[in-house]
């Protein structure tokens, strides 16, 4: 009689957990595919508090209700930095009206160099609505790590001839402020575009 018991209790438990994967399944099928590196959850990239080249302390709840895509770099570099601004200003075109519904967002890992007045030239001239932020060499720091961001000074002729590598990839922002996407460099502005539609929908 036991082992009538143990084989139904062992057929009931299979019959169980054949449903349970079905349920996960169904709600994978359902969750969105996105062509960038899906972060949702993430236990980093939570959040900033740096300046704005006019000086005003901002943080990611300063822009809730919008996409932001966040983006480390500096105003002397010559190549990814200019290009992946140049990419933001296309997808905020090609998502048309809902083109202000995202915050495009350039924190300097150079503020030594990277002065509130250069940044407040350099990075609008990609589009009016996007903004720069800066901090201290401490804070630019901290918050490279909490976003988990390499950067590294490569001495040049002269002292300040240096550059600098670093992360190239973005950060994507829901509307509520969760972390969602990591956009790799140069992947397409297309496969962005249709990413942060899905995440406006």
């Amino acid at each position: 009689m036991s082992s009538a018991r143990d084989f139904t209790a062992r057929v009931l438990g299979r019959l169980l957990l054949g449903v349970f994967v079905a349920l996960l399944a169904a709600c994978d099928a359902n969750a969105p595919r996105f062509n960038n590196v899906d972060i949702t959850g993430a236990n980093y990239a939570r959040d900033f508090r740096l300046a704005d080249s006019r000086g005003a302390t901002r943080t990611l709840a300063d822009f809730r209700g919008k996409l932001v895509v966040m983006f480390f770099g500096f105003t002397q570099c010559p190549d990814v930095c200019p290009t992946t601004l140049s990419d933001m200003a296309e997808v905020k075109k090609r998502l048309g009206k809902d083109g202000d519904k995202l915050q495009v967002i350039f924190v300097t890992i150079d503020p030594q160099r990277d002065t509130a007045e250069v940044l407040a030239q350099y990075v609008p001239a990609f589009d009016p609505s996007f903004i720069a932020l800066r901090g201290t060499p401490d804070e630019t720091a901290a918050v490279a790590k909490e976003f988990k961001v390499f950067f590294q000074k490569v001495p040049g002729k002269t002292e300040s001839s240096y550059t600098i590598d670093h992360t190239a990839g973005s950060y994507v922002f829901d509307r509520e402020g969760r972390v969602r996407l990591f956009l790799r460099h140069a992947g397409g502005v297309e496969p962005i575009v249709a990413d942060l539609k899905q995440l406006l929908r």
